[in-house]
């Protein structure tokens, strides 16, 4: 048995969308996947967290296993960067040399394995880096195999230093010709027998149901809005609402959660996030317990956009439904508006007119629909509009 000692590596944080896209690079704090959708993808998990997104506690001395899932052919590569800074790389190895895999789900050790996998100190926070490139990369700078190790020497130490070697590694290569996944866990303090450990299980996917099927039009949502840098890990299976579906996930950074939903008789899913998907639920919730979409907006029917700064210095969110809309800022909040106000709203130009942001939710004042702003204000009387200005 092989103890493998520093199981752990660099944080993998996908970039948020901006008007002008990074290059892909490689921090010391962060591993940033392509800013363009990847033709390649890997997600990596430990036997205790199947999503790949919590943080599982293992004893030293405790058994590990490794799960991989790549979307096509590639190289792959397994860093570890543990508590103290000190970095393996345990695949390849000498029990597996050739480490140029197919597209498909593997763990590691495999059935059969020659090796085994256990967890070492110090006692902290550790974390798993995955690699794939479709070309092989030169590792002789960060790793090399001498006489008869059956494991590499790494030659770097700490985030710092993989970071910077692995930048060089990868620099050359074209925008979309290799990715990464992370997984974190953490070292206790209480030593255990090693014990058999479960068989990592495949993540639940885009559009997945519990029965195994598959909601297409969530499945092409998620390709279209390059899912993995702005919705992330699906945490929840496709399941039934009101009439349609919905699927939950874990959302990328300052997205927040978020949620793809998809209403009976449509040909397209759109997604929802953050403080705009918490809005939304909060009125199901109030209106009818959350067993289907609030009323007064029915579905998403449009993907949620971003609002650049208007003549009040505001910047917001802005998502599209059925029946109305909701407007979001930092400076004032989330608020819904509906029916002639949002129509007389939208005509003159939205947030980025006089009017500027919603400060509070829609309203009936003395029978007539009313909502204010920053600019000025909406109301119905008899029935017609009328807009004032501050």
């Amino acid at each position: 048995m092989s103890t493998l000692k520093r199981i752990s590596a660099l944080t993998a944080l996908l970039a948020l969308a901006a008007p002008t896209l990074a290059a892909p690079k490689i921090s010391a704090q962060s591993i940033i996947v392509n800013p363009t959708q990847p033709e390649l993808n890997v997600q990596v998990w430990t036997n205790r967290d199947a999503s790949g997104d919590g943080n599982p506690v293992y004893q030293i001395g405790e058994r590990i296993s490794v799960g991989v899932k790549t979307n096509a052919d590639a190289y792959l590569y397994l860093f570890n960067v543990n508590a103290d800074g000190n970095i393996d790389l345990f695949f390849p190895n000498a029990y597996e040399d050739s480490n140029y895999v197919p597209a498909g789900t593997r763990v590691f050790p495999g059935n059969g394995a020659r090796y085994s996998l256990s967890v070492g100190g110090p006692n902290g926070q550790d974390k798993l880096l995955a690699v794939v490139s479709t070309t092989e990369l030169s590792l002789n700078d960060i790793a090399i195999f001498e006489g008869q190790q059956n494991f590499a020497t790494v030659s770097v130490q700490g985030q710092d230093g993989l970071a910077q070697a692995l930048s060089i590694v990868v620099n050359p290569l074209p925008d979309n010709a290799w990715v990464t996944d992370t997984a974190f866990f953490r070292v206790g303090n209480v030593a255990q027998t090693p014990q058999p450990q479960p068989t990592p299980v495949t993540r639940i996917q885009p559009g997945q149901r519990e029965d195994g099927s598959f909601d297409s039009a969530m499945v092409d949502a998620y390709a279209r809005l390059k899912g993995g840098e702005s919705l992330g890990q699906a945490t929840t299976y496709a399941v039934p609402w009101g009439d349609g579906w919905w699927q939950k996930f874990g959302g990328v950074g300052a997205y927040g959660d978020a949620a793809l939903l998809h209403a009976n008789g449509s040909s397209r899913s759109y997604s929802v996030h953050g403080r705009l998907l918490a809005r939304y639920l909060a009125l199901a919730q109030a209106e009818n317990g959350a067993t289907r979409p609030p009323s007064r907006l029915g579905w998403a029917a449009g993907d949620e956009k971003v609002i650049p700064q208007n003549r009040y210095g505001t910047t917001g969110l802005y998502g599209f439904f059925q029946n109305g809309a909701l407007y979001d800022s930092q400076k004032y909040g989330t608020f819904w508006l509906t029916g002639p106000v949002l129509k007389s709203y939208q005509g003159l130009g939205g947030s980025g007119s006089f009017l500027g942001f919603p400060t509070r939710d829609q309203s009936l004042l003395n029978g007539a629909w009313a909502a204010d702003f920053e600019g000025g204000s909406i109301r119905t009387v008899g029935g017609a509009v009328k807009i004032y200005r501050k």
